[in-house]
């Protein structure tokens, strides 16, 4: 035998299922029927075409909406360039930032541009960033920086060479100790030239290297690379700059769901609203067609939810909670989803059955308009059957055996409760 436990458990599916079950069967009935009657199959291809075109446009307006609040990487966009150096432990960092600064555009103007067509502004500390860089890139640090890759170039072309005669001077030196003539010899130089070559190519490469050191340091000691690296190494800046810039990426991703819930709510509510009012005035097409277009724009609202949920505010308060109490073990952080996902699609269901699809609150308001408790057509006061959709609008009053209004809470000749009445 079952204990109560079991049934509990029992009476919580089969109560799941039934709910399931009446919202598909609504929601296909909805979807498919003109009338109550079957759709044919061109009408069902037009609104399938219909509903796909506008499903893609919804979510390019979607993606459209969720960009123009600038992103943390546009708002600090020196963040990660500054990040990185600060970061770096090789001696040639200060050199390496500078080289990344001299270039043929303005930065200063690159990051401007990420403010057209956008909501929000550059951080003045970035602006401040780029003026510095765009100071360093004048004309004779290019051509100092010029110089520098052409030495770079030289040096890379002496050690190609010095390769090739390695290989030429261990061919020789082996056909020296064998004994052969130099005049069967595969090679063009000898042992004794290939050494004395590698030593002169070695001494133009420290030549070479020792002369790209002064020009980095030039470089380095002019005015304008001094103060931006002064500005960088402050580090009050630095923390204030990775402070804000942690805050927007923490925060970003739930004003893009702001921004695309306020682009998706007024299509729902108009689609919503027509529908409400061409099923009270019979129109069955508008009815029908504003029905597809209610669901095409629940249906990215939903993603959103669930992805805003994934990385959104929410997922980040939970992903600290989990860490801050059992450390490392963050894949627990799956196993709250796991649970938390279905009940939010439980609530979901239980919004559309109790409000959008609650036929007791939608009888109440037929009843008082005279239309059908199904198809929301016009009848006549004494219609016992809908004559547009066949539908029996009345039910036995459990208690005084009169008929009265189906789905209304109370009876109509006595008063009694009319909830435990099963249709």
């Amino acid at each position: 035998m079952f204990d109560k436990k079991n049934l509990y458990k029992l009476n919580i599916m089969a109560r799941i299922y039934r709910i399931l079950s009446k919202f598909l069967s609504k929601f296909l009935s909805k979807s498919r029927t003109l009338s109550n009657e079957p759709l044919n199959k061109v009408s069902l291809i037009v609104i399938v075409v219909i509903d796909i075109f506008i499903l893609i446009n919804v979510f390019t307006g979607l993606n459209d909406i969720s960009t123009w609040p600038m992103s943390p990487a546009q708002t600090y966009p020196c963040y990660y360039q500054w990040n990185n150096y600060r970061r770096q432990t090789d001696q040639d960092k200060d050199y390496n930032i500078i080289s990344r600064s001299l270039g043929s555009t303005s930065f200063k103007q690159s990051y401007q541009q990420a403010e057209e067509g956008h909501l929000g502004k550059v951080f003045t500390t970035c602006l401040k960033y780029a003026e510095y860089k765009d100071k360093i890139n004048n004309p004779e640090n290019q051509k100092t920086e010029k110089a520098i890759n052409q030495k770079k170039s030289k040096i890379s072309t002496i050690k190609r060479a010095n390769n090739t005669i390695r290989e030429q001077y261990d061919s020789t030196l082996l056909e020296k100790i064998a004994g052969q003539s130099r005049q069967q010899s595969i090679n063009q130089v000898s042992a004794e030239q290939a050494k004395q070559k590698l030593e002169q190519n070695n001494r133009n490469i420290s030549r070479l290297q020792q002369e790209i050191n002064n020009l980095k340091n030039e470089l380095l000691s002019r005015p304008e690379s001094v103060s931006f690296i002064d500005f960088i190494k402050d580090e009050n800046k630095f923390k204030t700059i990775r402070k804000n810039y942690q805050q927007a990426s923490f925060w970003y991703p739930s004003i893009q769901f702001a921004f695309q819930s306020l682009f998706l709510l007024p299509l729902i509510f108009i689609a919503l609203s027509i529908h409400k009012f061409t099923q009270r005035r019979g129109y069955g097409l508008i009815a029908l067609i504003s029905w597809h277009l209610l669901v095409i724009f629940f249906i990215p609202l939903i993603f959103r939810i669930f992805e805003f949920l994934q990385v959104g505010a929410i997922f980040q308060f939970i992903f600290d909670i989990i860490s801050e109490i059992f450390g490392r073990l963050l894949f627990l952080v799956s196993y709250v989803y796991i649970l938390f996902i279905p009940l939010i699609g439980f609530g979901i269901i239980k919004f559309f059955q109790k409000i959008v699809f609650n036929p007791k609150l939608q009888a109440a308001s037929r009843v008082k308009k005279l239309l059908c408790i199904n198809c929301a057509k016009k009848i006549k006061p004494d219609d016992h059957y809908c004559p547009h959709c066949g539908y029996y609008q009345y039910v036995e009053c459990q208690s005084c055996h009169n008929i009265t209004y189906k789905y209304l809470p109370y009876c109509k000749h006595c008063g009694a409760c009319q909830d435990s009445v099963v249709d």
